[in-house]
């Protein structure tokens, strides 16, 4: 049975410095993020994001986000992959999703998609439909 999840939640996202030359040499942007959950999710996450090209004209960009906290209640973690895509300044692609059997403690077994909102004063929110086995 499907479920719904809402909330706000607040994102750092900072520059982090290539760990080798092989990664100097691919020029791809390294970004952590740390997000703190609030309303049906309450928690803290935190991962790891690779970036091209420039988001106000054309990029892409994949990310990997472990979640820890409750779920209406149910407490565990889990881990979400992020893969994005900007062209001409426009986001025509932006899809996260649960990773299989990521899931642990009471969230064991869950799968689901998550969307961002991000309002016009800039302030994210998120709404998750999932599913817990």
């Amino acid at each position: 049975m499907n479920q719904h999840a809402t909330g706000p939640f607040e994102v750092k996202v900072a520059p982090q410095k290539p760990d080798n030359e092989v990664a100097q040499a691919a020029n791809i942007g390294r970004f952590s993020l740390a997000k703190v959950y609030h309303g049906d999710l309450e928690g803290t996450s935190n991962g790891e994001m690779l970036a091209a090209g420039d988001p106000k004209t054309s990029a892409g960009a994949v990310a990997m986000e472990r979640v820890t906290g409750a779920l209406k209640g149910r407490k565990g973690s889990f881990v979400l992959q992020h893969t994005g895509t900007i062209n001409r300044g426009v986001q025509s692609q932006w899809e996260i999703s649960v990773v299989p059997d990521s899931g642990t403690d009471e969230l064991k077994g869950l799968s689901g998609k998550m969307k961002i909102i991000i309002a016009a004063d800039g302030k994210h929110s998120y709404d998750f439909e999932y599913t817990l086995e």
